[in-house]
């Protein structure tokens, strides 16, 4: 498969069929390996990160779940193709300033990625559309363990699995789930959650990770413990927390309905009005805007099959989806302009809102 192949076939994340998760949109988990007597990347020579590279793309390449997928050096890759696998979750921001020696290998459905040389020899991501833990771990869990037979990872009888930095030492694990959460962020009680989170050991994250604002009420959130705890044990607790977060989240949007259905339903009527007459909008207006749609097709003043296409557009209206999809590199004006044309055309095939519905 060829990265623009990749690009413009439909993954996890937008396939509209896969979209069915009211609060949670993409559950994913990430391990980081590496090779034992080998340098990390960032004490590595370029050739020893090429030989590296080369040595662990064959091997992932060569598994039953990777075949037919893409494995590509990134620095073969240009500035748009590196953004789009970004805005798609599939690689980080930090793999994309590598120069040389890195690499990525892709599945065919996007849904299981490793990054190689990044912080880490390997970083093995599995991701999928939905609160699906179990499934995501046992994907993932079959993956590094036949990986395991190809490659000599770095392990520690004290320690675990060795890594470049420290919190990731042990289990090498990091499980996140990315959640839609509007009724928290509209009530004001978003900053309490964070808070709470934070004393569990957890971190809260934007859209894109680290560093990167809540746009559309979509937040990450993870566990920042790998050391001392087995996968199970920290999935289970994490587990947890976002089960009473889901509950929140649906506990806000029931008394938001309750105390000022009103205002909430004139948020959604003008989101929907802007979406459908809008002619420059840019992606964090248009996430906010999104992000109100998606609350009322849950809610039911929208038709529920929309959610799906709602997710899809979540990605399709960050620039680099812009861009491609509008083939040329474009400044931000220009793409506000696209972008709002694009959404009008999108949003014109979702049925005006039934406020009537919103009791059920």
């Amino acid at each position: 498969m060829k990265i623009n192949e990749l690009i413009d076939s439909h993954s996890e994340l937008t396939d509209t069929a896969t979209s069915k998760s009211a609060i949670v949109l993409m559950t994913r988990m990430r391990l980081a390996r590496n090779l034992a007597q080998q340098p990390f990347p960032g004490w590595a020579k370029e050739s020893q990160k090429r030989e590296i590279r080369d040595r662990c793309m064959q091997a992932v390449a060569a598994l039953p779940q990777m075949k037919r997928g893409l494995a590509i050096p990134v620095e073969t890759l240009d500035d748009l193709q590196k953004q789009i696998l970004v805005e798609r979750h599939l690689i980080s921001r930090e793999l994309c300033q590598t120069k040389s020696g890195s690499g990525i290998v892709i599945s065919k459905d996007q849904s299981c990625v490793v990054m190689i040389n990044e912080e880490d020899h390997l970083r093995i991501q599995v991701l999928r559309a939905g609160f699906q833990f179990k499934k995501v771990w046992n994907t993932i869990n079959t993956l590094d363990t036949d990986l395991e037979e190809h490659l000599d990872y770095a392990f520690s009888p004290k320690l675990g699995y060795l890594s470049a930095c420290p919190t990731n030492l042990g289990t090498g694990i990091r499980a996140s789930a990315m959640m839609h959460l509007p009724a928290l962020v509209i009530s004001g009680q978003m900053e309490k959650v964070v808070r709470a989170v934070n004393q569990l050991g957890m971190a809260v994250r934007g859209l894109f990770g680290e560093g990167s604002d809540a746009s559309g009420s979509i937040f990450q959130i993870s566990n920042q413990t790998t050391l001392g705890e087995s996968e199970e044990n920290i999935i289970k607790h994490l587990h947890g927390v976002l089960s009473t977060i889901i509950e929140q989240e649906e506990n806000a949007r029931a008394k938001l309905l309750e105390t000022d259905p009103t205002k909430l339903f004139d948020k959604m009527g003008r989101a929907y009005g802007i979406l459908q007459n809008g002619y420059l909008l840019n992606s964090g207006e248009a996430m906010n805007l999104l992000s109100l749609i998606r609350l009322g097709i849950d809610l039911g003043i929208f038709a529920d099959g929309q959610r799906g296409v709602v997710d899809r557009l979540f990605i399709e209206c960050q620039p680099g989806h812009v861009q491609h999809a509008a083939k040329g590199s474009f400044e931000p004006g220009q793409r506000d302009l696209l972008r709002a044309e694009r959404l009008r055309t999108e949003i014109a095939k979702i049925p005006a809102p039934d406020f009537s519905n919103a009791s059920r």
